[in-house]
């Protein structure tokens, strides 16, 4: 039997004793940087935090690059190189640090405020310029710190290009084929991001399966590039099937893809390829994609355009650039170019190409070159366009498992 007399030790609890400081006046204010995604754990997890910290600041990591903060953005520049006796950058310099800044912040209107990462430039163009002994930091120096901070963290990215230079990833630059497009994606090692070329194939058959990701079905997508497959089937009824039922199997895949494909990115990509498999029409395989896309055919913005566009470039640039190759991005995304000096210089002088769509139909007539047609008032397309074909073909598909009656179409599941 036990007893609860004498407190704790009774039932077998030990208590110790110590010292109790006298309280004393304490007058303080504590302050929490972190994450914001932290601060949102904590305040709906902790009940007492809400109490403690009832003021909460948030900094964002762009400003508005106007002609006031690109006045503060030099001022900041002058007054870390007196605070860490750096050599002071001319004017050029100045204007690379905010190029740098905008690069940053990957848009051409907003500049970067993390300070951390350009004053780390800074250090590195201060000692560059000191190996020149020059009097200032210049652009070519600051130029050169960028450079040298990415080469030294992108060794993933030239054991791709080399993969790809040598025919192991099968990524073509020139030539056309159906059902075949380059997609783009971005790859992030932490320190650095790059954009790297993928083949996206589609293939189409009888049958009453749908679209069918094979990325799902070995579990390497992730659910928002579900999505975004998902939402092409919406594209295609919508477009197609107003006046037939929609009956196809097609299946869509990353090609030489071993690990998790996640975004919506490649949404655009993956429909401009069933469009050609549908309609017979070839893609042209000099030219790279990337860009999301709705149920109404519109091309959305994506992230890491500028890796994405300088990616595709670096593989043509190593097999020898044509003059033909060149990149389709969403219009929305023009904004967010920042791109290499090297890539400008090309795109100006007509050694490559970015390509601006809004509409799935302007992408089609860019990649075949064919006429793209719009729907009639009396419902058919224009006759011998991309879209006819593609509407012929779903409709004799559907009158083709007409024959088959008594045949179920299924899909086995594991």
């Amino acid at each position: 039997m036990y007893s609860h007399r004498g407190g704790g030790g009774a039932v077998g609890y030990i208590t110790t004793k110590g010292l109790r400081p006298t309280p004393i006046p304490l007058d303080i204010k504590v302050v929490l940087i972190g994450h914001p995604l932290f601060y949102q754990q904590l305040y709906a997890l902790d009940m007492d935090f809400k109490e403690l910290f009832k003021v909460k600041a948030d900094f964002d990591t762009t400003m508005d690059r106007s002609e006031e903060n690109v006045q503060k953005y030099a001022a900041f520049v002058c007054t870390f190189c007196r605070k860490e006796k750096l050599k002071h950058l001319d004017a050029s310099g100045v204007a690379k640090v905010l190029e740098y800044g905008s690069r940053l912040a990957a848009d051409q209107e907003k500049l970067s405020t993390r300070f951390a990462q350009v004053a780390d430039i800074i250090r590195e163009a201060n000692f560059y310029a000191s190996q020149d002994d020059a009097p200032y930091i210049t652009s070519s120096h600051v130029k050169t710190a960028v450079e040298a901070r990415f080469y030294r963290s992108n060794l993933v990215q030239v054991k791709l290009q080399e993969l790809i230079q040598r025919g192991v990833l099968l990524i073509a630059i020139d030539g056309d084929a159906v059902g075949q497009v380059n997609g783009l994606s971005v790859m992030s090692l932490g320190d650095i991001a790059f954009g790297a070329p993928s083949r996206v194939t589609a293939t189409i058959g009888l049958g009453r399966e749908g679209i069918i990701d094979i990325q799902r079905e070995a579990q390497l997508g992730g659910p928002i590039h579900t999505k975004g497959v998902m939402i092409l089937s919406g594209y295609l009824a919508e477009k197609y099937a107003q006046d037939a039922p929609l009956s196809l199997s097609a299946r869509l895949v990353f090609e030489q893809s071993y690990g998790l494909v996640e975004g919506d990115s490649a949404s655009s990509t993956e429909l401009y390829a069933l469009l050609s498999a549908l309609s017979g029409v070839p893609i042209k395989q000099n030219i790279a994609v990337t860009g999301s896309v709705n149920q109404k055919g519109e091309v959305q913005a994506i992230g890491g355009v500028n890796e994405k566009v300088e990616g595709f470039f670096e593989v043509c640039k190593a097999r020898g650039l044509s003059g033909e190759q060149g990149v389709l991005i969403p219009a929305s995304n023009v904004q967010n170019l920042m791109l290499k000096e090297e890539v400008v210089e090309a795109v100006g002088s007509g050694k490559f190409h970015i390509y601006a769509v809004k509409t799935i139909d302007e992408g089609m007539a860019v990649l075949t070159g064919e006429p793209v047609g719009v729907r009639r008032v009396e419902g058919v397309f224009e006759e011998g366009s991309v879209n006819d074909q593609v509407d012929k073909r779903l409709k004799a598909m559907a009158e083709r498992l007409k024959e088959y009656p008594e045949f179920v179409w299924s899909r086995r599941r594991e």
